[in-house]
């Protein structure tokens, strides 16, 4: 494991278990005397459930019980675990706080006899007046706290200038701009969904999780037992997108129904349900100001952001500090956040947090700036790339955006861009292009892996991980092969159970650059084990040998003459394998450098003139994110992330109704997303710069930047096409129309 760049690219290791249907996922576990059961939802937005009316649902067939905050589950009510994606446990109380909050939950032999009771039970409810319009809060929006250790309302100004008014106001050219986009959801392939059973006091629940650690946190703090009673298993998740992070109500509801009923319990959430239960992105409405001299050098950022919460808590997007606080250097700096609280279902993680939305005011602002000065917009930003973290003075562990803009604009064709908009035209379509950056912060948590000799020739590497469709059953597969020098079809990866060496997930872009130092580390214990077997074992034809004189070599040990396999030493002193558990966590770098990851896009979008729909006709992105690890992999992660950023800037967004607070688009007909005829070819490039100043394998994550500056691309190519600059998201026909 030299960190030297790679070319390897195999196959998901997973891949035939996937396309055969062999992969259980969360709601294909089998189990014995298994129930199933039905959430009930609520249909306000604010208020208190006053009576539920559950005899004709408790009369169906095959109905076991109907939970409400009337017939309640055991769960504590003193305080929320930390994980439970609100602020509140379910059925503990008669209070609604969103529309389509749990309210209950109905259990009985099969699905369809749930589903068809659930839908019996009726609530009558104390209404009070709800607050769920974005626009209408952002008067009265508050100050969130401290974010990512900084203050929310945070300023750089450069000596004897008094305020970033002043400074924008001193600038040679200015332009300003608000930015809007809508709710979004996560719409995983794979619905939350568990199956929850008991035994002899001990749960074990599967569940589509992205951390099986934090789940068991979560599940025993919720049910009152000790972690030690508490198994979580998640081998294959069928996305997450960082809603599978967090605990939810049916998953904390089937448990403490199984333990009340004495059966196993299985909770699928419809598609519907999926909209309220598990969380989504917060609205986001941002005001960018840039000042800048004629040259095009920036001498003020002012970014401020407005993004909507809930009262039950949850992840809003602090889309200037993970954005404008680092991305380029200017002399005067001031980043202001605002929440805007509502009676909404809580927010919570989604792919990029911040960076996403921040992203497409910043980078849609630069371009402005750039049609201002007519600059290049390419060269605009590269005049200003960040050499060093602004305000923190520490330098970046590698840093290749400038390479990434150069190579992008050459394979993509940059220079045959015409400056003024709406002069290429094909027919009935204008043509444009746009560019626009890419960034995300290299992450590393601790992280456990155990490597395990086997008789039968091959080699186990397993951790509590997951693998939400990202390939880390692969990257176990391929970095276990490379630090024990054996073929891959040699390795067993497993993973996405908690029992598992200690590792707390994959999410924030941190799997393997986290795990991936820990194979190595396991690797190395599990060989220095097998010698001391081999040496000490009198059965070992390399027994009494000095350690030190064994050497390990592509599956074999070797001392002066003699070699011998390590499945026939097992076999030779009867032993059913020998291994080692390795850990890895972040070094003394990681304060004194700065980890990012950084990439370019370019994008060619065509206009219709005569009705104004926008389609994509080609897609560029060049990443800087250290050591590829997986090529096949890694293209296949950045490519989801840039059809994710298509969703973003041309089709989706949540509609609030203002009266009831409803999601009025929830579900798969109404809220738009992309398919095969949305997106274009996507030309992915990997710089493949190993960054061993962060870990050994030089790689950092790249499961999130892929979306990261795909919309304002987007919205800056069809400025390009058009001379028209969308600022609200989604950028629909509407809007371009005369």
């Amino acid at each position: 494991m030299s960190g030297a760049a790679r070319t390897v690219s195999v196959n998901r290791v997973d891949g035939r278990l996937k396309v055969t249907g062999g992969a259980r996922y969360a709601a294909d576990q089998p189990a014995e005397r298994l129930a199933h059961g039905c959430l009930l939802l609520s249909t306000v937005a604010r208020g208190t459930v006053r009576a539920m009316d559950t005899t004709a649902a408790e009369a169906s067939p095959g109905v076991l019980a109907v939970y409400t905050p009337f017939r309640t589950l055991a769960l504590l009510g003193s305080g929320t675990p930390f994980s439970v994606g609100h602020s509140w446990l379910p059925l503990q109380d008669a209070g609604v706080h969103y529309h389509g909050q749990a309210i209950g939950l109905v259990v009985a032999e099969t699905f369809e006899q749930a589903r068809d009771a659930a839908a019996l039970v009726r609530a009558d409810y104390e209404v009070r007046p709800a607050a769920v319009s974005f626009p209408d809060g952002i008067p009265s929006a508050t100050d969130p706290g401290p974010i990512m250790g900084e203050p929310a309302r945070l300023e750089y100004l450069a000596d004897g200038v008094d305020s970033i008014d002043a400074a924008l106001a001193a600038s040679e050219v200015t332009v300003s701009g608000t930015y809007q986009q809508p709710g979004k959801h996560h719409s995983a392939m794979e619905p939350h969904a568990c199956v929850a059973a008991w035994q002899d006091g001990s749960l074990t629940l599967y569940t589509g999780t992205q951390s099986a650690s934090l789940t068991v946190g979560a599940m025993a703090a919720a049910l009152g037992v000790e972690t030690a009673k508490v198994r979580v298993v998640s081998p294959h998740v069928g996305g997450g997108f960082g809603n599978k992070v967090a605990t939810w109500a049916h998953s904390l509801l089937a448990a403490a129904a199984a333990r009340t009923l004495g059966r196993p319990v299985k909770v699928v959430l419809t598609r519907e349900q999926t909209f309220t239960v598990t969380g989504n992105r917060s609205a986001v409405r941002q005001t960018v100001s840039l000042g800048a001299r004629r040259d095009g050098t920036l001498v003020a950022v002012k970014h401020q952001v407005w993004a909507s919460q809930s009262g039950s808590g949850g992840i809003f997007e602090s889309s200037a500090h993970t954005t404008s606080r680092y991305l380029y250097r200017t002399e005067n700096l001031h980043l202001d956040q605002k929440i805007v609280t509502l009676d909404v279902p809580p927010p919570t993680w989604m792919r990029a947090p911040g960076q996403e939305s921040g992203s497409f005011a910043l980078e849609t602002a630069l371009d402005e700036l750039a049609a201002e000065l007519r600059i290049d917009p390419v060269e605009l930003r590269l005049r200003n790339d960040a050499t060093v973290y602004p305000g923190r003075n520490v330098p970046w562990s590698s840093k290749h955006l400038d390479e990434c803009y150069r190579v992008g604009a050459q394979r993509f064709g940059w220079a045959r861009r015409h400056p003024t908009p709406g002069a290429v035209q094909r027919g009935e379509w204008l043509v444009g292009m746009g560019t626009a950056t890419a960034n995300y912060p290299g992450e590393r948590f601790p992280a456990s892996v155990d490597v395990r000799f086997r008789p039968d020739g091959d080699v186990s590497v397993s951790s509590a991980t997951a693998d939400l469709g990202t390939g880390m059953w692969t990257v176990l597969a391929v970095l276990g092969a490379e630090a024990l020098g054996l073929p891959v079809s040699r390795i067993r990866s497993d993973l996405g159970d908690s029992i598992l060496a200690a590792n707390i997930g994959s999410f924030g872009s941190a799997s393997t650059a986290s795990t991936g130092p820990a194979v190595a580390a396991a690797a190395q214990a599990a060989t220095t084990a097998l010698i001391d077997l081999a040496v000490t074992d009198e059965r070992s034809p390399l027994h009494g040998r000095p350690a030190a004189e064994v050497r390990y070599e592509r599956g074999e040990l070797v001392a002066g003459d003699r070699r011998i396999g390590f499945p026939e030493l097992l076999r030779t002193v009867d032993s059913p394998g020998v291994g080692a558990t390795g850990s890895a966590a972040p070094g003394p770098d990681h304060g004194r450098y700065a980890f990012t990851s950084f990439g370019a896009h370019f994008c060619e979008v065509r206009v219709n003139r005569w009705t104004g729909e926008p389609r994509l006709t080609r897609i560029t992105t060049v990443i800087d994110g250290g050591a590829i690890i997986n090529a096949k992999t890694a293209r296949s992660q950045i490519i989801g992330g840039v059809v994710f950023g298509i969703g973003q800037a041309l089709l989706e967004g949540a509609v609030v109704e203002p009266d009831s607070g409803r999601i009025a688009n929830g579900n798969f007909a109404d809220y738009l997303l992309p398919v095969n005829a949305d997106v274009p070819p996507i030309d992915v490039h990997f710089l493949d710069h190993p960054d061993l100043l962060f870990n050994p394998l030089g790689a950092r994550g790249i499961g999130e930047i892929g979306t990261v500056g795909v919309a304002a691309a987007i919205g800056n190519a069809v400025y390009n096409a058009t001379g028209r600059r969308v600022r609200e998201l989604p950028i629909t026909l509407d809007k371009l129309l005369d």
